[in-house]
């Protein structure tokens, strides 16, 4: 089984399947294909579209299986490996916790946009700006902040349904870009976001990330002033 993922300082979409896999203790071989411009006749859509519809990462192969979507990734391997627990067992947390992530998958465009994932730098000056001036980022954060306070309270753990599950694997991406830009959290969420960057699975990736020096103009936030 092979996973083809982007720079993991910057491919936020490749980290949620990386971790996941690697957080669960499930073996796979990666293949990282550079972040570059992007152009039909460029080397990362060279690489990629042969194997994908789509030419972008992440991507799973097993044997003559592609599946190119994160979320379809995270079903697949919960159905390949349903010993590992990837979602919750019980019901309707396993409901919440697939609507969680779907609401990830296709919300909280605020946030993507203007803080994008850059595990590498430390922001928090673009951050406290943005804070300030952009009303979606604080509809974004105070979103996050109400649904994980609610799961965590239900679970009664210290990840959003107790044990690790597709949720924390799925939110890791938002939690580099909190601690990036120094995003205002209450504490019980600080110490949350804490927790999932101190995951073995989180910290080899954030490691590998800070171990890059791949610098892309294009992938950089833009710098404001005040």
């Amino acid at each position: 089984m092979k996973l083809y993922i982007g720079n993991k300082n910057y491919s936020s979409w490749s980290m949620r399947p990386w971790v996941l896999l690697t957080q669960a203790g499930i073996p796979f071989d990666e293949v990282m294909v550079r972040f570059d411009s992007f152009t039909p006749d460029s080397e990362f859509k060279a690489t990629l579209r042969p194997l994908s519809p789509t030419g972008k990462v992440p991507l799973l192969v097993d044997g003559d299986l592609t599946v190119w979507d994160t979320l379809a990734i995270a079903e697949y391997l919960a159905e390949q490996f349903p010993e590992k627990h990837l979602w919750p067992t019980d019901k309707s947390a396993r409901a919440r916790a697939r609507s969680l992530c779907a609401e990830m998958h296709s919300g909280f465009g605020a946030l993507r946009g203007a803080c994008p994932m850059n595990i590498e730098a430390s922001l928090p000056e673009v951050g406290a700006l943005i804070w300030r001036d952009n009303a979606g980022i604080r509809t974004d954060v105070a979103r996050l902040v109400a649904m994980w306070q609610q799961c965590l309270q239900a679970s009664g753990g210290t990840l959003l349904f107790g044990n690790f599950s597709v949720p924390d694997a799925y939110f890791a991406p938002v939690c580099m870009r909190l601690v990036t830009y120094a995003l205002p959290l209450p504490e019980d969420i600080a110490a949350y976001v804490q927790r999932v960057c101190a995951l073995p699975g989180v910290k080899a990736w954030t490691d590998a990330a800070r171990a890059e020096h791949d610098f892309l103009d294009f992938e950089e936030p833009y710098r404001l002033h005040a």
